[in-house]
């Protein structure tokens, strides 16, 4: 049947993926840990921790998952910087988007690494939580998570004992949000991506050095800001467009949502060119601009943004990259729902990334797969809902998933924590 050679199809590309990133594991039974650790992130376990990847991958004990987080040798900077190449080659498109954001991981206790009582906007409030803050790649084939790190509060980077404890490095120190974000992006820029656009919410967007950044590297720019942002010649930004008639707003959609279209009104103003960032001699060759949305059934919720771009862009353009920041929400939903991105148990520093990397990669696994069924014209294979079950179903078949052979590796006596 057509629907078991999509899934044997599926199970030789995520076998290429190990063959491309197996090298960063110097031992066999790394990488058999890590191929049985990516695998049960794909299934549909119900909770896609240590224990239950475990028992996935009919292992006798998670320790060998636990040691493969915890304590192996292995860089997972190396398999982000081998996650870039795979998303640039699956995903990649000259118009590409990078994307910042950032999300909460709600925890009890306060050993976690980072963990403390801090505002989620995953939660909506202040929680107990971890914050990761992330770059994602979008274009018009599809998105994933590209990049991440762990913003460590000044209660944690003030406090070394309680750093050595969780296993933070020492050279580790404070960074802001903003700093953690300019990182991933000098880090994306260097990467093998197409990047001709960042976006980000407002709490990235008013950071001036952040705006700096994108200009400095020629990457075009719609970064959302606060209604009090200063813009050249006005004050607040909302001043901007307070007086703005009925015909300068415009309906157009910023791209489709889950219930459709996303259409609101729009206005957009070309603001002066800053001689010595904006023009080569006497000719500019950006331009910047300040942007509104405002919502059509209720016209008091009005959003703000910054953009800088070619000459040669246009407003739906830039409505359009505008649109595309709730990329990163949607990679988020589905790694946290589909591969585990939330799901980890690990406290310590070091296992933070690992968990966090593998399941990125994971994410990227299923977004190129949908890009090639996409392109095919076939139903892309998925894991469905959680299933103590051996059967699993693929298309519209199902299939017996016939577990692998226990090895010795799968009996390590590391711990997580």
């Amino acid at each position: 049947m057509i629907s078991e050679r999509v899934a044997e199809q599926w199970d030789l590309e995520l076998d290429d993926l190990f063959v491309a990133i197996g090298h960063r594991f110097g031992r066999v039974e790394l990488r058999r840990r890590m191929r049985d650790y990516v695998r049960g992130l794909l299934a549909p376990v119900a909770r896609k921790n240590s224990w239950q990847l475990a028992e996935q991958a009919s292992h006798l004990t998670p320790d060998g998952l636990q040691h493969l987080l915890a304590g192996a040798k292995w860089e997972p900077d190396d398999i982000r910087d081998d996650l870039q190449q795979y998303v640039a080659d699956k995903l990649g498109e000259d118009d590409g988007v990078l994307i910042i954001d950032d999300t909460g991981f709600i925890k009890k206790g306060a050993t976690s690494a980072g963990v403390q009582r801090q505002y989620s906007g995953t939660a909506g409030r202040t929680e107990n939580c971890q914050i990761g803050v992330f770059a994602a790649y979008t274009t018009a084939g599809g998105r994933a998570l590209v990049d991440r790190e762990l913003y460590l509060p000044k209660s944690w980077t003030e406090d070394r004992e309680r750093c050595r404890t969780a296993k933070v490095p020492d050279e580790r120190e404070f960074a802001t949000k903003g700093e953690l974000a300019r990182h991933m992006v000098l880090r994306a820029l260097a990467s093998p991506l197409p990047i001709a656009w960042g976006t980000a919410d407002s709490a990235y967007g008013q950071e001036s050095r952040f705006r700096r950044l994108l200009e400095q590297s020629g990457v075009g720019y719609v970064l959302a800001v606060p209604k009090s942002q200063f813009t050249v010649g006005c004050p607040r930004i909302e001043g901007l467009f307070a007086q703005a008639p009925d015909e300068a707003w415009e309906t157009i959609s910023c791209g489709n949502g889950a219930k459709g279209p996303r259409v609101y009104h729009w206005a957009a103003v070309r603001l002066p060119a800053v001689a010595e960032f904006d023009r080569q001699g006497e000719v500019p060759h950006r331009m910047r601009w300040a942007l509104a949305r405002r919502s059509i059934n209720k016209p008091d919720e009005i959003a703000y943004y910054l953009a800088y771009a070619p000459l040669e862009a246009t407003v739906r353009e830039l409505v359009q990259v505008a649109g595309s920041r709730w990329a990163i929400e949607e990679c988020f939903q589905t790694a946290k729902n589909e591969c585990g991105l939330d799901q980890y148990e690990v406290r310590r520093y070091v296992g933070w990334y690992r968990h966090i990397t593998l399941a990125m990669l994971a994410h990227a696994f299923l977004a190129a797969t949908a890009h090639q069924a996409r392109e095919k014209g076939v139903e892309p294979v998925r894991p469905l809902g959680p299933s103590s079950s051996q059967w699993r179903r693929f298309g519209d078949s199902w299939q017996l998933v016939v577990p692998g052979p226990r090895t010795s590796a799968d009996t390590g006596a590391d711990a997580t924590r």
